[in-house]
């Protein structure tokens, strides 16, 4: 392996020579061995980093702080990097200390040295071209690092909208095909009054198109940004052009509608729009969770449950017990739902442990918003391709269960009374008979009249599709 040394203000280093990044970055690898995870594994991440020092050195050419040359290298050095290349050089564990400056620095260093090889120079000749006074220019990581993690969450933003899209078109699919199987609603576990299948598909998608809304609205918030207040909000060590230019700049590289936010302090150090956004995550968290405990419900026994429907069979569910097939992909979705709650709660406390003019556990914060992004965007995406898309309705099982529920007696509680329709249920209950035949027996109704109230399209007030 060849080396290479460098220095910063705690000495010199020997690096691989391979290596795009450098010092400060080999000291963050040193120092935390936290998590497992870097920030390579986030690619919107580390794209939404290019393009933050892409705009910045658009803006430090324009106000006269870079020369052309360098200006030129560090945005095509930043390209190559929002284009996928060179994330492997991305290497910080997310969780740190320093508020997000070695993951700064780690895009600094990386950019430097692949600008410095544009120009026709050797990895680490900062003499030429700096990480910190030319990449960094006119930056600090309090402004930089969030400001890239609001674009970052976006586009995972973006990603997740079309896997909730994807689900909830299966379940729209589902519902249309179900639209005529007749069911019984429950409330509490206990039998409720009748309602098709294909409603009961229609409001999973109905539920999951709400939260498209919800997350459309939380990205707005997020194009509210601190770059160009560098340290603490107050701007210090940059042109007063810059700020406007650096976000014009970015807001068409990464084709959001960015603007400056109203008081850069107050941005610096505020963590709402995060703590904002996990809610809304934990918020689809929820109904995922739901949704599934509802799918496992409706499929449970085969035949000692409900069994109402079945989802496809993806893999034997037991060591011991031939033939038993588990709703594994249901059971997923709920793991990963609690994985995103507990997420949630970790930004909630990082947040407030915000400290005057900045929030050192920006980076935690960060970590768990684009960690529950990617688990919920994988769990929209098996959901419908491994389970949705396949499930098959038991259409008789479906039908024998409203004609043995007591809770069809609901329907002729108009005609016959809440009195009559009480004693007719517990005598049913009593003597294990059919709401019908002691509706009958009792005179209450003619058999013609009976039929026409317990009709399935009277009872459900939908004769066709649910949509």
């Amino acid at each position: 392996m060849t080396t290479r040394i460098e220095q910063d203000l705690l000495g010199e280093m020997a690096l691989d020579n391979n290596a795009w990044y450098g010092i400060q970055t080999q000291r963050a690898l040193d120092n935390f061995a936290i998590s497992g995870t870097r920030i390579g594994e986030f690619p919107d991440l580390v794209t939404a980093l290019a393009m933050v020092k892409a705009a910045a050195a658009d803006a430090n050419l324009r106000v006269g702080y870079l020369t052309k040359d360098k200006a030129d290298a560090i945005k095509a050095a930043s390209q190559e990097i929002i284009e996928g290349k060179y994330h492997e050089q991305f290497v910080v564990d997310v969780i740190q200390g320093g508020a997000g400056t070695s993951t700064n620095m780690n895009a600094n260093e990386v950019i430097a040295n692949l600008a410095l090889a544009k120009l026709g120079h050797e990895k680490g000749a900062y003499h030429l071209l700096h990480p910190n006074d030319d990449v960094n220019r006119c930056q600090s990581t309090n402004d930089a690092y969030p400001t890239a993690a609001r674009i970052a969450i976006q586009l995972s933003g973006d990603k997740l909208i079309t896997a909730i899209t994807g689900l909830k078109q299966a379940f729209e699919a589902k519902a249309d095909a179900f639209f005529d199987v007749i069911k019984m609603g429950r409330t509490q576990l206990q039998d409720a009054v009748p309602m098709s299948l294909g409603q009961e598909f229609m409001a999973f998608a109905i539920n999951l198109d709400d939260e498209i809304a919800r997350i459309r609205q939380a990205n707005t918030l997020l194009c509210h940004v601190n770059l160009g207040g560098t340290a603490i909000g107050t701007g210090i060590n940059s042109h007063s052009d810059y700020a406007q230019a650096a976000i014009d700049s970015l807001a068409r590289l990464a084709n959001k509608p960015l603007v400056q936010a109203r008081n850069l302090i107050a941005a610096t150090s505020d963590m709402g729009d995060f703590v904002y956004y996990s809610g809304v995550l934990k918020r689809l968290a929820v109904k995922l969770g739901k949704i599934s405990n509802d799918l496992r419900l409706l499929s449970s026994g085969p035949r000692t449950g409900l069994g109402e429907i079945t989802l496809p069979a993806m893999q034997p569910g037991s060591s011991i017990m031939p033939g038993k097939i588990n709703p594994v992909i249901p059971e997923a979705v709920n793991q990963s739902a609690y994985q995103v709650i507990a997420n949630d709660l970790a930004v909630t406390l990082a947040a407030e442990a915000g400290q005057l003019q900045l929030n050192a556990m920006e980076p935690l914060i960060i970590y768990n918003i684009l960690n529950s992004m990617k688990i919920l965007v994988s769990s929209c995406d098996m959901l419908a391709s491994r389970c949705v898309r396949g499930i098959t309705a038991n259409r008789s099982r479906c039908r024998q269960l409203v004609t043995d529920s007591i809770g069809t007696i609901t329907a002729l509680v108009p005609e016959i009374g809440y009195g009559n329709a009480s004693a007719i249920a517990k005598q049913a209950m009593a003597e294990n008979k059919s709401v019908v035949e002691l509706v009958l027996h009792c005179g209450l109704l003619s058999q013609e009249r009976l039929e026409a109230l317990l009709d399935p399209a009277s009872m459900l007030q939908v004769a066709t599709s649910p949509r």
